[in-house]
């Protein structure tokens, strides 16, 4: 087995299928992770990222299909044998041992006599090495989480996967260990796989996050492609909020599509249409609207007609919501900083956006996928 715990390189994934009896919790995944990236498996309870990672894990075995490393096979490979790590929600310390002890559990175990060094190096990396003779439970929930973290990247397996690691920590040291984890991921280089249901927490971190609905990947790419280009409307929904306009495509100019909204034209790049006719769900970000008061001058795409219904002053933002004549509420949010007096309940106005920030889906879709989601709501179950 010399040769699986020293595999190293892309972990893939082909075809893997995981049922129990007549449920699929994983459909035919198919997978690469590169070595040495962040990566995110992304979704709400119950739609196999958890069971996706087990199989990694080896905790799983797959139904169907193939898991190998760096191109050896791992598939039915001992959890113990395989070259990863897991950092778990609970932390997982030892608590009869110091924190000292704790990463070095893994060291001994592999017949490793001077650990000091190590060690050292491991707590120095998650900044605790004065902390080094205390005891897990005389901890804070954070350290405890650094502690786990150090004792897993201690034996620089090939893969560490990260399984709701934040969950237990307050917003504010969420936020903070979000930042700190990308970081140590980049200072060890080792392959990060991230398993979340929370949208800001794959998206802070992660090279490339993959979504899963219902055992499946609905969309793989960047942080930045899978907000700003979704191609489904649960992507649309679940990361971030989206305005979902129905409309039909009437024609073209040049690298445009021109979109009929309820009787109100606007441009669409052609590019970023994943729609298969001319039926679609026209979206827009909330941030990407404008809203003007009607003797205001704008460019780009404009809708008329709209109402402020609410006015919600959040900080850097106030979010209006804007009744269209169609009968639709449109969420906008528009940032504090411009100097323009803020609208009121009530006032007539004009919703303006730059065309390029406009996605199209296809017109067949649910515009509710992924709305129904809680990703903030605490999971405990296998998934």
């Amino acid at each position: 087995m010399a040769g699986i715990s020293s595999a190293r390189g892309d972990l893939r994934l082909t075809n893997v299928t995981k049922s129990y009896g007549d449920f699929t919790a994983v459909n035919d995944l198919s997978l690469t992770i590169p070595e040495g990236s962040f990566f995110a498996l992304l979704g709400p309870s119950g739609c196999g990222k958890t069971t996706t990672l087990r199989m990694v894990a080896g905790l799983e075995e797959p139904t169907a299909g193939t898991i190998s490393l760096g191109g050896t096979d791992i598939t039915y490979t001992k959890p113990y044998q395989r070259p990863i790590n897991t950092v778990f929600q609970n932390y997982a310390l030892f608590p009869h041992l110091t924190i000292f002890e704790n990463i070095a559990f893994g060291l001994r175990r592999r017949g490793i006599k001077d650990v000091k060094e190590q060690v050292e190096k491991a707590l120095d990396l998650v900044e605790l090495s004065h902390l080094s003779g205390r005891k897990p439970t005389q901890l804070s929930g954070g350290q405890q989480q650094r502690i786990a973290l150090a004792r897993a990247i201690v034996n620089r397996p090939a893969l560490l996967l990260l399984d709701e690691p934040l969950g237990a920590l307050d917003l504010k040291l969420r936020r903070q260990m979000q930042i700190e984890l990308k970081w140590i991921q980049k200072e060890v280089g080792l392959t990060f796989v991230h398993v979340t249901h929370d949208q800001e927490e794959a998206m802070t971190m992660a090279d490339t996050i993959a979504v899963m609905n219902e055992g499946e990947i609905e969309q793989l790419g960047s942080p930045a492609d899978l907000y700003d280009n979704p191609k489904t409307a649960f992507v649309a929904n679940f990361l971030g909020q989206s305005n979902l306009i129905k409309g039909t495509i009437t024609g073209n100019d040049g690298d445009n599509h021109i979109v009929d909204l309820f009787g109100q034209k606007i441009s669409l790049a052609k590019n970023r249409s994943h729609a298969v006719d001319n039926s679609i769900f026209a979206g827009i970000r909330p941030e990407k609207f404008r809203i003007s008061r009607l003797a205001t001058a704008t460019s780009g795409n404009i809708l008329t007609g709209g109402k402020i219904e609410d006015v919600s002053y959040i900080g850097v933002s106030t979010q209006y919501q804007v009744l269209m004549p169609w009968g639709q509420e449109l969420m906008v949010f528009e940032q504090n900083d411009d100097g323009v007096a803020p609208f009121n309940v009530g006032e007539d106005v004009n919703i303006s956006w730059e065309s390029g920030f406009t996605f199209a889906l296809r017109g067949d879709e649910d515009a509710e996928a992924g709305m129904e989601v809680e990703p903030e709501e605490t999971i405990d179950d296998d998934e």
